[in-house]
């Protein structure tokens, strides 16, 4: 008891010490917090309006960087990025070991000096990459912004902004940091707010500044106000803020979430607002939902530098095993050979003897590799942006490589997550038609006279009694607010963009919606003005489906319109108004299979006693204590009955160029989609039929779960019902809410729900914030073990891009931090299919072939050394001149793979989109492998047996010329190398596909470089103080017929066996590639593959074809999502909609913020 008395009484110390300061009260204790985020109060902010802030505590800036190095970080994250790699730790170590005196046979400086060029160009590029990013950072923070100085309005740049600071922001701008909002142009203080760029919502939100501050709309009502806001720390929380206003000689003020405007977010339908910024820069909480850039690496890089360690491992073997047989043989011939001078302990030199073979066979691992890799992914990376296929002619915007160390992971994505709105979609609404009966309208003609649902209106069809009510409907029934501009059209602003596209679709039709004031609206109907008093709202919400208004006409009498979706009107049909109800429904299904947004339309006439009767039922069910929002939704259903059915109008979401093809092509190369997005669950379900990711024979499976144990309950449920065919992908649909996805991602539940989700073709993720789109992709990741790209436009995408093996940004509307923030960016989702179907599958066949062709040409010449061991006595003499074997990889054998990283490619760019299965050899790994990997190891080991003893063959009798004179062990060791330059350049030519005039010039280039070298070489001596021993040594090659038999004979006896081997694989084993090659070059036709067909179902998703919908607790859903209804509306905001409408008169002028 004491201790619960000492706790109650500490309690309710805090709360009156709350009250008596004047600040708001937080559920602390309930609120979700992160590390970072719990704070004392005496770590709340406290910002001085009107005054200049003190020194402490310090606010950081307003300046933001998504790039990856800064002037400070660079070197320790280079360095750390470029030591990651094993290769570059070998050839440091070799480097350092080389400065031993005595050690290295091949010089001091042979390793060093390519390992600081190697350093040199990476950090070049790097350098080059990161100033893009920079400059896309500049663009952003040096946007303009007006800032209260003084007595006047001032432009600044966005990162001059300080925290205090009182600005001006216009319609259509985004916000530059996080601000209380204190007032705007529009009534009460309210403002409009898009939040896609946050959220993914295409509905706006209502703001609403405090009355206290709502009224000051001039500089001078500013300059007046003092005082200060207290606030919370900094923190990544969205949707939750917690202040108080506290204005000099008045009452404290609570701040709350519809008091804040979030950097990210814009201004929309409102004129101009008045804030006061609270949070600035990496401060804000958009960028507290962001990641430092990571630094990514390939799948190619990482299996190359697990192969370099599994190298290297044998590199030491062989290392020691020549070390142990040069102790052996100088133990078995100390006193024979004198002149050698063997007299020296052999076990003394044991470790000298291992580092110097150590040396010479370190160019078994290629050094030149690197320097290849980074030359041949910069100029990939400018092939991409050069692409004039991924230009975007409309916003001149065009592709953009942001960093070019992935450009082979483009060819291995197996998942892509992608964001809806501005990725998917343009964010437009479009009414494109309507049906009444037994007819469908569509909104085409300019002109609306010449529309033919006027006509029959004006004619007296059928149909014209019907037409004029949903006519009327469309404009009257809506939350729009009007503006007139100065050359007399209609602007028109609303929170839902269904609905202005609606007014839009009726304006079309000759009803003009004109003005609103707090108790009437006015309409222009074919050119006479209208007016309708509102009597009721009832308000729009995802539960009730539906939106009604109660009238009084121009005659006086009193009706309700209502549209909603198709399953809550027809319940709530009269007997007599269901004439036309089968018909509808068919133009539904129609307007769904087009993926366009359905409503349904009704309306019924009311007596003014049932009306007043029902109003006061309802007024009092408004202002009930217990259970008011059962009791108003019971009244809402008392009046919302006996309706006539009009008909049902469609709008279209309108898709980005090219989407649904782009996504049936990127599906058939066997690429899984899933939508990630935070809007409403029907309008992302629209949506994936829009684009044809979902099918309409296709089963769902829904999941709106409210705990941890209905979560759990469902998915082990359906993992049970799928049976066999978990962890199989099956012709079904996982649609989850971020609610549910919460309890899903969580460690007990993880597992069973990605196993769930892969036995899915498309899974859609709706209402999900900007973390739990980066959890996802994390966790599949890490599941799958497969590559994922991720793809968005919004800084709510930043995170999962980020996650991402592969981040792609779209250079949308939305802003540039998603572009900013990606490894590539792109004007339209389309271009997409082109990056990875094109690109991707060409560099990633480009590269693994350079990797592979790097590895087998050093060891075709260096293994050659360890041959020659056996007749140096393991010495670790050389059997080349020490240039030429430093100039191995810099020139003669330099060019072949630079052509091959940058021009080799099976097929043309066209028949790689026309046929997408090709992607999968290179999505599958098949060319770069451990096997694959090996394979090569050991070719090149033969190559190098081959080119050793077959010329040391010819020259064992020492019968190299006519005069049978000697020329020293330099001129075998000359011809093997001459075999060795060829044989390597003829196997680059043999794994060739796409032969360019560039291709010829670096293969044929190459051997011609090395002939001209040696001859050059043979005069340097005595001219130049080095190459003494190669002097004259093209007169003793060139001279010998041996030479010029054995350089005919030997490169095509090792390479025709490789050359057999192709031709039986592209024969006898012909791969899909192969055919469709075969059919390019010979110009037949590559029609050869038709793949198997995706739209029939699996017999186990045919037997579970009711189970997933029986069991879903929205029964209604999948017949409203086979009819396409969806509808967007901020519910629950700091504005109830009709408050919104009743603070409206657009007769009166509006405020200028001056």
């Amino acid at each position: 008891m004491p201790l619960y008395t000492e706790l109650y009484n500490s309690i309710r110390a805090r709360i009156l010490h709350h009250e008596e300061d004047g600040t708001a009260s937080s559920s602390n204790l309930d609120r979700e917090t992160e590390p970072g985020d719990a704070h004392a109060p005496s770590e709340d902010r406290v910002i001085f309006i009107n005054r200049a802030q003190p020194p402490v505590p310090k606010f950081v800036n307003n300046r933001i960087s998504t790039a990856k190095y800064s002037v400070i970080r660079f070197i320790p994250l280079f360095l750390f990025e470029q030591f990651r790699r094993w290769a570059n730790i070998f050839f440091l170590m070799i480097a350092l070991l080389q400065q031993i005196p005595d050690v290295s046979p091949t010089g001091r400086y042979t390793t060093l000096v390519p390992l600081i060029f190697i350093l040199s160009v990476s950090a070049i590029k790097e350098i080059i990459e990161d100033i893009k990013r920079h400059r896309a950072d500049d663009e952003t923070n040096h946007r303009k912004i007006e800032v209260l100085r003084g007595e006047n309005w001032i432009s600044i740049r966005w990162m001059d902004v300080i925290v205090g600071d009182i600005v001006k922001v216009l319609n259509n701008t985004f916000f530059p940091a996080d601000l209380v909002l204190l007032s705007s142009s529009e009534p009460q203080g309210m403002s409009f707010i898009e939040t896609a760029n946050l959220d993914g919502e295409t509905n706006l939100k209502i703001r609403q500044a405090l009355p206290n501050t709502a009224k000051l709309t001039t500089i001078s009502d500013l300059k007046d106000l003092s005082g200060t806001i207290e606030c919370e720390p900094p923190n990544r929380h969205l949707y939750e803020f917690n202040g108080v206003l506290k204005e000099t000689n008045k009452l404290p003020q609570p701040l709350g979430p519809d008091q804040i405007l979030l950097r990210g977010a814009m201004l929309r339908n409102t004129s101009w607002v008045f804030g006061i910024v609270i949070y600035t820069g990496h401060e804000t909480k958009l960028m507290r939902n962001s990641t430092t850039a990571p630094l990514k690496r390939s799948s190619v890089d990482k299996l190359t530098n697990i192969q370099i360690l599994l190298l290297f491992g044998i590199l030491f073997i062989m290392c020691l095993i020549s070390a142990i047989f040069n102790l052996i043989w100088s133990n078995n011939n100390k006193g024979a050979n004198s002149y050698i001078g063997l007299s020296e302990t052999a076990s003394e030199n044991f470790a000298y003897n291992l580092l110097t073979f150590l040396i010479l066979f370190n160019n078994l691992i290629p050094i030149s590799l690197q320097v290849t890799l980074e030359v041949v992914r910069f100029i990939q990376a400018i092939f991409i942006n050069m692409d004039i296929k991924m230009y975007h002619v409309e916003t001149d915007t065009p592709a953009m490589a942001r960093t070019s160390n992935l450009n082979e992971e483009l060819g291995q994505v197996k998942y892509i997550f992608s964001d809806k709105t501005g990725t998917l979609t343009c964010n437009v609404m479009e009414f494109k038609r309507c049906a009444i009966a037994h007819d469908v309208y569509d909104a085409v003609a300019d002109d609306y006279n010449d529309a033919l649902i006027v006509q029959h209106l004006r004619h007296n069809h059928k149909n014209a009694p019907l037409i004029k009510e949903l006519l009327v409907l469309l404009s009257v029934c809506h939350t729009v607010i009007p503006e007139k501009m100065p050359d007399g059209s209609i602007v028109y602003h609303a929170a839902s963009p269904d609905e202005r596209a609606l007014v839009y679709g009726a304006s079309r039709f000759g009803y003009v919606f004109k003005s609103r004031t707090p108790s009437f609206v006015e309409i222009d109907a074919l050119g006479e003005t209208e007016r309708y008093e509102i009597l009721s709202v009832l308000e729009f919400s995802s539960a009730r489906k539906r939106m009604s208004v109660i009238v009084r006409d121009p005659s006086g009498k009193i009706k309700l319109f209502c549209k909603g979706a198709d399953t809550v009107i027809y319940e709530r049909l009269d007997n007599s108004g269901r004439e036309h109800s089968e018909v509808l429904l068919q133009h539904l299904e129609n307007f769904a299979t087009e993926g366009l947004r359905t409503l349904c339309c009704a309306v019924a006439e009311l007596k003014k006693a049932e009306y007043e009767d029902w109003k006061n039922l309802y007024h009092k069910a408004t202002i009930s204590l217990q259970h008011r929002e059962e009791k108003v939704e019971e009244a809402a259903n008392l009046i919302e009955r006996k309706l006539k059915l009009i008909g049902a109008t469609a709008i279209e979401d309108k898709l980005q160029e090219g989407v649904p093809e782009t996504i049936a092509t990127l599906l058939n190369a066997n690429i899984n989609i899933w939508v990630l997005t935070g809007d409403k669950q029907e309008t992302a379900i629209n949506i994936g039929y829009s684009c044809r990711l979902l099918s309409h024979g296709m089963q769902h499976i829904i999941l709106n779960e409210d705990g941890l144990d209905n979560t759990r309950e469902s998915i082990l449920r359906h993992n049970s019902e799928l049976g066999d065919n978990l962890n199989k992908q099956n012709e079904i649909a996982l649609v989850i809410d971020g609610k549910t996805l919460k309890y899903a991602l969580s460690c007990e539940l993880r597992t069973d729900f990605l196993q769930l989700c892969i036995s899915c073709k498309v899974v859609i993720c709706c209402r999900v914030s900007p973390m739990q789109k980066a959890e996802v992709v994390e966790y599949v990741t890490k599941h799958t073990k497969t590559v994922t790209l991720a793809i968005g436009d919004g800084a709510n995408d930043v995170a999962m891009i980020q996650k991402a093996h592969v981040g792609v940004g779209i250079s949308g509307a939305e802003g540039l931090q998603a572009a900013c923030a990606s490894d590539y960016s792109i004007a339209q989702f389309r271009f997409l299919l082109r990056l990875l179907l094109v690109h991707g599958a060409w560099n990633y066949s480009r590269m693994c072939k350079l990797i592979l062709y790097s590895f087998y040409k050093n060891i075709c010449l260096y293994v050659i050394e360890l041959w020659f061991a056996i007749y140096s006595g393991w010495s670790g003499q050389i059997l080349f001149e020490r240039w030429s074997i430093g100039l191995y990889n810099v020139i003669f054998t330099a060019l072949p793979p630079l052509a091959m990283g940058l021009f080799d490619k099976a097929c043309s760019d066209e028949v790689m989109v026309k046929h997408p299965q090709l992607y999968k050899p290179s999505q599958s790994g098949q060319l770069f492998n451990v096997k694959v990997f090996w394979l090569w190891v050991v070719n090149g080991m033969i190559h190098s047996a081959i080119l050793f003893w077959l010329p040391l063959l010819i020259c064992q009798y020492d019968i190299l010329w006519m005069s049978g004179r000697d020329g020293g062990y330099l001129v075998p060791g000359s011809f093997v190398y001459t075999y060795v330059v060829i044989t390597v350049c003829l196997k680059a030519g043999l794994v060739t596909n796409s032969w360019t005039w560039l291709t010829h010039c670096a293969i044929w280039g190459s051997i011609v470089l090395w002939f001209l070298f040696i001859i050059v070489y043979s005069f340097f001596w005595p001219t130049l103080a080095f190459g003494s021993v190669m002097t004259g040594m093209y007169l003793m090659i060139f001279t010998s017929a041996v030479f010029w038999l054995g350089m005919f004979l030997i490169p095509a006896i090792a390479i025709i066996p490789d050359f057999l081997v192709k031709v039986v694989h592209g024969t006898v084993f012909k791969s899909l590639t192969d055919a469709v090659r075969e059919g390019e070059i010979r110009k037949t036709g590559t029609d050869v593959f038709r793949g198997e067909s995706k739209n029939s179902l699996s017999e186990t998703a045919r037997l579970l074809k009711n189970v997933f919908t029986r069991r879903t607790p929205r029964i209604d859903l999948e017949v409203e999502m086979s009819h396409g209804f969806a509808f967007s509306q901020e519910e629950g905001g700091v504005v109830s909609q009709t408050a919104v409408i009743r603070a409206y008169d657009t007769n009166i002028p509006k405020p200028d913020g001056m």
